[in-house]
This record gives structure tokens, sequence and C-alpha cells, in this order.
């Protein structure tokens, strides 16, 4: 490959690993980082023909398209966790003294599963990396991992020198989103010994949307430990997005239009100039905004080139079709009314016995009303009056009444976020494990209808040894998805799920249940088919998102809706009226800077993905949002529909 050839961002990596010096490459959304890493691979390749090299991507399907692309020998590409895995593995003593040591250790992420006692395992078996974690077997899973790769790398310094004479050039790509652990392995451990590899990062900062995500490795670029390299190029987006982008970035990288004539936003030579609108009206009418002349061309029908991004789940549930799992975990009455109980009786200062049933607590205590006062049963009674809250009291109205208030349930545990890169999806771990067993169920059918065996081999439980054994398993995947109908439950569907060997009922699951009784008492009766279509849009094969969970990805149009619904994280009137500050509390000023980064990085992770058309709605804005709006759009590009 000839030096004019490459772009100017990888002719400075190259300058950089001539001297020796680790780089990070900063990219804004559609500037092709991904090909700028294929390119310093293939030079490097050339340039350095004995080494060896070690790319790190989130996915399977990741690696096997960095892997395509670069075509290079020596190039190992793979997950972070399958890459930590295949470093720590041939140390089995080791790795069994470290997970003893995690284990027993109260400020793991690894929970001891023996209450109040040391734990203690030979680990007869070794220590074995599974889609399941059975620690009494030996057998850990993803997040287990990492926690216990960086005690080990942090522990033992020949594990450092091993993994340095292994690879010559280790390359993190999305490296925002990254563990902190893994960080902390490559630029503290690793980095710190005599013997030197050379370490690179793709990544964007702006981009960094998560919070168990490491967002940016900048005290490693001021201590000079890293060179920041950046790349302006934006092959994405027209010019009209590209200039609302630049606007909304914070780190000082502006962006500019592509100078390859066949990048996808250019036409002739010329950078498209698209369009962006900001449109507002009293009320939050969506079929109105659908049907307005700046968007009633668009085919919502098309999930791959028209999205409607939301920041909440719930204007998305009924017509999507989960909403009995929506209902269980964000609007349980059980729920609310304990929570209710347990202010009032703190304000009447009444006192409680936890080992009391939780009935016969509620009916002790007086519950005044505004207009009178009447007896807690009475006042049970009201709250209660629909069919499902007397049946859910039934349920737990023997239970003690401590118990009844850990019942805990939260919409962010039904629905995770997720990251996409180049149209891969990338997953924080976020549900809870038992959305997470469901997803694995699912993700099991889904791969053997599509045929990715090799995929399919990987997730499931069941050893396959010899053809019988793959009759058998084909018979299995076949008979569960044929059980799936509107009234087979997700109980029905784990259990089958286990009895066959496709997908296991593991420790992590089982202390789960035992933990939240209640949750899945409501949740194993709702029929399986509800998940699937959870599933489906979770994976983008409908028309709705999340703001969250489309980075990474771009479609022709783009309709945000910027409404913040009760997540306290983002504030979208924070993002447009600058003036707010001055009138916020004490602790809400607090957590201004916090709140304001974060939602501006969503915004503009938003507005990027718009690769043709964009309509921001802003439901009900005062007149200082629509200052900030014109400033960022224009006035002539702020609408009203009323």
């Amino acid at each position: 490959m000839a030096a004019q050839r490459l772009g100017d961002e990888v002719i400075d990596i190259m300058n950089c690993i001539r001297k020796g010096k680790c780089f990070l490459l900063s990219g804004g959304a559609g500037s092709g980082k991904t090909y700028s890493l294929v390119q310093v691979l293939k030079q490097l390749s050339l340039d350095y023909p004995t080494a060896r090299f070690a790319c790190i991507t989130y996915t399977n399907s990741a690696a096997v398209e960095i892997r395509n692309r670069a075509k290079i020998k020596n190039l190992i590409v793979s997950t972070i966790h399958d890459f930590l895995w295949d470093t720590i593995s041939p140390f089995q003593n080791e790795m069994k003294q470290t997970l003893i040591e995690l284990i027993n250790d109260p400020e793991s992420s690894i929970k001891n599963p023996v209450s109040n006692e040391v734990y203690t395992n030979e680990f007869t078996d070794g220590i074995q990396y599974k889609e399941y974690v059975r620690l009494a077997d030996g057998c850990i899973s993803h997040d287990e991992v990492i926690a216990l790769a960086n005690r080990m790398y942090s522990k033992y310094t020949m594990l450092c020198d091993f993994l340095i004479d292994s690879f010559q050039f280790i390359f993190v790509d999305e490296y925002q989103d990254t563990s902190p652990l893994v960080i902390e392995i490559l630029l503290d451990y690793i980095s710190k010994r005599k013997k030197k590899n050379l370490l690179g990062f793709f990544g964007d900062s702006m981009q960094s949307i998560y919070e168990d995500g490491v967002g940016d490795i900048e005290s490693y670029v001021t201590n000079k430990d890293v060179i920041k390299i950046e790349k302006e190029q934006n092959r994405r987006n027209p010019s009209k997005i590209i200039c609302i982008a630049n606007r909304i970035r914070t780190d000082g990288l502006v962006q500019k239009p592509s100078d390859d004539i066949s990048a996808p936003n250019m036409t002739d030579g010329v950078v498209n100039i698209g369009s962006a609108k900001f449109l507002y009206s009293k009320e939050l009418d969506l079929k109105r905004v659908k049907a307005s002349p700046w968007c009633k061309s668009w085919d919502f029908a098309d999930s791959e080139k028209t999205k409607e991004l939301r920041l909440t789940h719930n204007l998305i549930a009924v017509e999507a079709g989960f909403t009995k799992l929506m209902e269980i975990y964000d609007a349980d009455p059980i729920v609310k009314f304990k929570r209710d109980f347990k202010l009032e009786s703190e304000k009447q200062g009444f006192e409680i016995n936890p080992d009391d049933t939780f009935e016969a607590v509620v009916n002790s205590m007086d519950w005044p009303y505004k207009s009178g006062e009447r007896k807690g049963r009475q006042r049970r009674d009201v709250l209660l009056e629909d069919e499902l809250s007397k049946r859910l009291f039934e349920h737990v109205g023997n239970w003690p009444y401590q118990k009844v208030q850990r019942i805990y349930l939260d919409k962010d545990n039904l629905i995770d976020d997720k990251i996409v890169v180049d149209g891969i999806t990338i997953r924080e771990p976020k549900r809870d494990r038992l959305i997470q067993h469901l997803f694995k169920i699912q993700e099991i059918i889904s791969l053997y209808k599509n045929n990715r065996y090799n995929e399919l081999i990987q997730k499931i439980s069941f050893q396959i040894m010899k053809n019988a054994d793959r009759r058998t398993l084909k018979d299995a995947i076949e008979k569960i998805d044929g059980l799936v109908n509107d009234t087979t439950s997700i109980g029905d569907v784990i259990d089958y799920a286990d009895s066959a060997g496709l997908c296991k009922i593991d420790d992590r699951l089982l202390g789960f249940i035992e933990e939240n009784e209640y949750l899945y008492w409501r949740a194993k009766d709702v029929p399986f088919s509800e998940f699937q279509r959870l599933y489906l849009y979770l994976e983008g094969y409908t028309p709705f998102s999340t703001q969250h969970k489309t980075k990474g990805r771009e479609f022709d149009n783009v309709l945000v809706i910027l409404h913040n619904g009760e997540w306290s994280n983002y504030n979208f009137e924070y993002l447009f009226d600058g003036s707010i500050f001055s009138l916020l509390s004490s602790a809400r000023k607090n957590s201004y800077p916090s709140i304001l980064t974060r939602t501006k990085k969503l915004f503009y992770v938003c507005c990027t993905r718009a690769k043709n058309n964009l309509i921001v709605f802003y439901p009900d804005p005062t007149q200082n949002v629509l200052l900030g709006a014109e400033a960022l759009f224009g006035k002539e590009n702020c609408i009203s529909l009323d």
C-alpha cells in the first residue's frame, strides 16, 4: 500500500507508531473510523511483516467483519471477553486463587453464593467460560471474565509480560464504551512494564452515552501516554446536519464534509444539503407530526430507511405489542401501594413489626383522607379496587411486611439500551437476569432459523458429539419454536429449554428468582410470544427505537421525539435553554453539568443518524427553548404545528 493512498489520519498514526507512541484516533459520527482501523492494519502488515496484531471488538460478527476487510496474516480479532479469556485461561491455578479471592471480597462484583460464610472451592474441573454462571462447577460468564482478568493482571506481572510478548500491537475499537477495567489493564498494568507493545484506540468520546463505559481516556492523553489524532471528515451526513452536529459537540472537534467524491453523502462531487427541521406544538400528538408536510412522505413501516427515536419505551410498548411486560415492570399496583403506605406510616410515626403479615400491618394503621379519616382497610379497598390489584394483594397479603417492602420493579431492567457499531448490536448488561435468560432462548431460536449454526453451538448448553446429537438438537429447537403461541407462557418455555439442554437455568437465574419471587410469579404467566415482540423491537425490526440504541446506525429519515418522560438522567430543556441554570435549586445545580453533558451526547448521536432528513419534535416548548432551537437550527427551520 503506497503512502499517498493512505488517509491523512492514517499517516499520522503510522508516524506515531514509528516513534513508539500509543495513539487515540478520535472521529465524529460517520467519519469512517473502522475504515481507518483496517487501513492501519494493512499498512502495519507491510511495515512489520513478522509482528502479531490483536484487535478487540464487541461481538463475533464485528470481529468477522474486520478480519474479512483486513485479510492480513498474524491478526487476531475477537471480542473483549474472548480476548481476555484467551490470555488468562492457560493460568488455571492463578485463576482459581483469584476467583476465590474475588468471591470473598465484599467489594467485588462477583457475589458470594454462600451468605455470611467464607467461600471455598477446589474447582477440580478448572475454571470454564460459559454463557451462564455456576460457581460451584467453576463456570463463569461475561461479567466475571472482565473482573477476573483485571484482578489477575493487577496481581501477576508475568501475565502482563506474556501478553506483551504475544502481541506487538493491540487495537481497541469503540474504546469509549469499553469497561474501565479493560482500559486499566491496557494503560495501567501493561503499559507500565519495561517490555513494551503499542496500543491504539479508535472511537469518539462524544458518543459515550452509557455510564458503564470509560467515556474518554483524556487523562492518558494529558499525561502524554497516548497521542490524540483527530479525523475531521464526515462521510455520512448532509451539510445541514454536519453544521448542527458541530454546534453540539463539546470537545472542539469540527467535522467537515468528506473530500472523497465517492462518499455516501456526496453527489457529483458536492456534499448533499439535506434538511433539518425543529417542529413543535402544545400537545404531544405524533400522528399530527407524521401527517405534517415535512414527513408525511416517509415510510415509517420501513425500519431500514426510517426511524422514530424516543427517549423512553412507554410510548412504544403499545404499538410494538409488549404492554403486559411493560405494565409489570413499570405500573405494578403493589409497588405503588407499598411505597405510598410506607411514606404514610413514616409520616405518622406508625410502628411496624416487620415480621407481621403485610395485610395485618396495612389493616392496623389509620390512613387519613383529606375529607376525613377512615381505617387502613377501607383505604386499601379504595386503592385496590380493580380485580388485578385485588388478586395481587391477596397473593402477598400473608407475606411478612419486610418481604413485600423488598419487592423491586424497574422498567430499565426490562429493556436495556444498546450500542450499535457499524450495524452490529452491542448490548449493555442492564436487563435483569430473567430477561437476559429469555433473550438467550430467543437468540437460540433465531440463530437456528437463520442457519447460523456456528454461533448457535456457542450459545447452547447442549453438547454436540455425534450426528445423532445434531438431530436431537434440531428436534428440540423445532419443538420449542412450535410450542410458542399466544397461550404458551414464559415459565413453560424456560422449563422446556432447560430440560432439553438448550438453555440451562443457571445460578444467576435461580438466585434472581429467589430474590424476586413476586416478579417471577407475575412474569412467568405472560405469553412468550409477547416477549418475542419485545425481542423484535429491541433488535431493531420495528420502526420504533429509543434514542440510545441507534448509536452507530444510519437511516435516510430520522424523527427525534424530545420528551423526557420521567427519566431524570436527561433534560432536553437544559439543552436549549442556557438561562435555566439560575432558576434551579442548589441540588439540581449540582447535577446540572452531568445531565447537560449526557443530554448533549445523546442528542448528538440522534441527529447524526440521519443521512438525508432530520426532524426534531419538541412538545410544549418554553420561549427560551424556542430561542435556543432557533440558534441551533436557524429561525426559518423552527416550525409550529399549531
